[in-house]
């Protein structure tokens, strides 16, 4: 029998708005495709996630990947000193503009306010730190005419151009292809100026286009369910007629609700509250409209989980959309095993203990370092780097073990990395701001982990303190949409 032969090839690799072309063997290890990629974008490979069919593995087969001639692969990761020496002239901090040192720092570009335009300024700072997101817009590519299809290349096109530059860019295309989409927002009041428009809303609709347009093909997942869709298993049981038999239902969406009641105080309790449902309907075995009791539990954990603060609802005597002011505690750090379903549990519960461990040790790691220098060093970097490789081994290796879904959470555990907030007293006015996690390659302590604020154009950095502070109590910003991964 003849063993077949892989042949070399040529790839697209795809990093902070730049394409460079390499020669891949599948034959050959990962760590020497890892090796040719940092050659060309300087990214060290302790620190490089190549992006193909999710975050490429160091023992993974290339030759069983189906990598194809001139495939599009996207890197994630800080570039460090590129392996040759500079061909143009070094500049120095000192010699550079203000918006040269931005760039050169990696500080990521505001949004220009279009005229209330700041809800979608918001929501576009938080779906751009979706990873997932930003490799399908890569490989987006169509001629399709359709108004989903306009959304979702000017979102491709816009993304792509914050990535090279600090100068805050206007979404004009972002904005006029959502116009046509939903025409709302082009609303305007008795002035002809625009409307002020809801974050959530804008956020359903684009996410909505983008699950049309990077639709899977050959029967594959969707795209965007694949990286944001959660699974409900729901429990229907007739409160007045419990023999009668209850009947079990799956749905699928792309985000939780938090209802938020006079008794809520925590994230966890509002979503459990939107979860445990009250209904009427006819009873076969009554013959009547009845009560029943509606439980619905996660059966399936994504990536990138999204939570809806629900802080609006509809006050008829004033006509107009009212917020809810109450403080409701959120974390940094969320576990929603006790959300999920008992088959769902049972699965992650090795892994989700194992993670709580990790990141307990993490904390502490981050507390010497602060105790003993006060700021991280070089050596506690690479220190990290080897840690954290040690923690992934691990838990792949539990994951393999209880045979879990690598497309999905697979302890139950989630980090908040990107918010949306709002400061008003009503949906129809006030002010969204986004705010989205800093990255780190050193531990840092709960709370003291750094944000940037996205106030449309203006950015700056916060601590973590600032963004637990946004949980109610007034008409200051508060926490109305979570992105947790």
């Amino acid at each position: 029998m003849t063993a077949t032969r892989t042949h070399s090839m040529k790839v697209n690799i795809k990093h902070s708005g730049k394409t460079h072309l390499i020669e891949v063997d599948p034959s050959k290890s990962v760590s020497i495709f890892k090796d040719a990629i940092y050659q060309v974008t300087g990214v060290p490979t302790d620190r490089m996630k190549v992006m193909i069919k999710g975050i490429l593995k160091d023992d993974a087969d290339l030759s069983k990947l189906g990598l194809k001639p001139d495939q599009n692969i996207t890197v994630i990761g800080t570039a460090g000193p590129l392996p040759t020496a500079p061909t143009e002239q070094i500049t120095f901090l000192e010699d550079m503009d203000q918006d040269q040192v931005a760039l050169a720092e990696g500080n990521p570009a505001g949004l220009i306010n279009l005229g209330q335009t700041c809800y979608l300024n918001s929501t576009l700072q938080a779906l751009k730190t979706i990873p997932q997101l930003s490799v399908a817009l890569d490989s987006y590519s169509t001629t399709a005419n359709s108004p989903e299809g306009k959304v979702t290349n000017s979102l491709k096109n816009l993304f792509s151009g914050l990535n090279q530059t600090a100068d805050a860019v206007a979404p004009f295309n972002v904005l006029s292809n959502l116009r046509i989409l939903a025409p709302q927002f082009a609303e305007t009041d008795n002035a002809g100026r625009y409307s002020q428009q809801d974050a959530d809303e804008a956020w359903t609709q684009l996410l909505s286009a983008l699950k049309l347009s990077l639709g899977g093909s050959n029967g594959d997942e969707n795209a965007v369910d694949k990286m944001m869709g959660l699974e409900l298993t729901s429990k229907l049981q007739c409160v007045e007629a419990p023999e009668e038999p209850a009947t079990t239902s799956k749905e699928r969406q792309l985000k939780l609700q938090c209802n938020i009641s006079i008794n809520t105080n925590f994230l966890v309790s509002g979503i459990l509250d939107s979860l445990n449902q009250q209904i009427e309907k006819t009873s076969p075995s009554l013959g009547r409209m009845a009560a029943y009791s509606s439980e619905s539990r996660i059966s399936r954990l994504p990536q990138n989980l999204v939570v809806h603060m629900v802080r609006f609802y509809w006050r008829r005597d004033i006509q107009k959309k009212a917020k809810i002011m109450r403080k409701v505690k959120f974390p940094l750090q969320l576990d929603t095993i006790d959300l999920a379903t008992e088959e769902v549990r049972t699965q992650l519960q090795p892994v989700n203990s194992a993670v709580k461990q990790i990141l307990k040790e993490r904390d502490d790691r981050a507390k010497i370092i602060k105790r003993n220098a006060g700021k991280a060093t070089s050596d506690d970097a690479t220190k990290e780097v080897d840690i954290r490789r040690d923690e992934r081994e691990k838990i792949a290796e539990l994951v393999k073990e209880k045979g879990i879904a690598d497309d999905t959470n697979v302890s139950g555990m989630y980090e908040l990395y990107a918010m949306v907030t709002h400061k008003g007293a009503s949906a129809d006015s006030g002010h969204y701001i986004g705010w989205t996690r800093k990255e780190s390659d050193v531990p840092q302590a709960s709370g003291e982990e750094e944000w940037f604020k996205f106030d449309d154009d203006k950015v700056s950095v916060v601590t973590a303190d600032k963004i637990l502070n946004m949980d109610g109590g007034g008409e200051d910003s508060v926490a109305y949409i979570l992105l947790y991964r």
